[in-house]
């Protein structure tokens, strides 16, 4: 019998078995998994709060802009410009879309809205998203059909039509 083990803590004697049995570099690499295990689910970003955060700010900046409510990864907004007004976050391709949908024959305050949401929203300048919105918007028509997709300024936009409402959707994608 190990006459120095007798004396020492239970919990010391212990140690010292599970440490003949693993290896010191098996030791170091589990200690170092569990460390970043902890650190990844300690710092996980919450995507919830960034979009609720941009709903806030759009409603804050866009007069007659109003937050609705918030359905999973979605907020919904109002304005007197828009039919259908939403914005989306964090999907499989996308890492922010805005939404939009008005009348088959867009009013300029509608372009505006989209323009200056789009323009919060992605941080690029209102000049750009209300020339890139319009540019999908209008190329929808006779020969090009009711459902056109372009990039513009490195944003996706995609512009469809029905036979009373136009609608767009604007992301961009995690790449970028």
């Amino acid at each position: 019998m190990n006459r120095r083990a007798h004396f020492l803590p239970r919990g010391v004697s212990m140690i010292r078995r599970l440490r003949r049995r693993l290896p010191f570099s098996l030791r170091t690499t589990l200690s170092g998994a569990v460390l970043a295990l902890g650190a990844a689910f300690a710092t996980a970003p919450a995507h919830a709060d960034q979009c609720d955060e941009i709903a806030k700010v759009l409603a804050n900046q866009i007069d007659g802009l109003k937050v609705s409510f918030r359905a999973a990864n979605i907020v919904y907004l109002t304005h007197p410009a828009a039919k259908e007004l939403s914005l989306g976050c964090r999907g499989q391709n996308y890492s922010i879309e805005l939404y939009a949908k008005g009348d088959r024959r867009p009013k300029p305050d509608f372009y505006s809205l989209v323009g200056s949401a789009a323009a919060l929203a992605f941080t690029v300048t209102k000049d750009d998203t209300t020339t890139g919105s319009a540019r999908c918007l209008k190329r929808m028509g006779l020969l090009r059909g009711d459902k056109v997709s372009m990039r513009y300024r490195r944003l996706n936009m995609e512009c469809t039509r029905t036979k009373t409402e136009a609608s767009i959707a604007i992301t961009r994608s995690r790449d970028d």
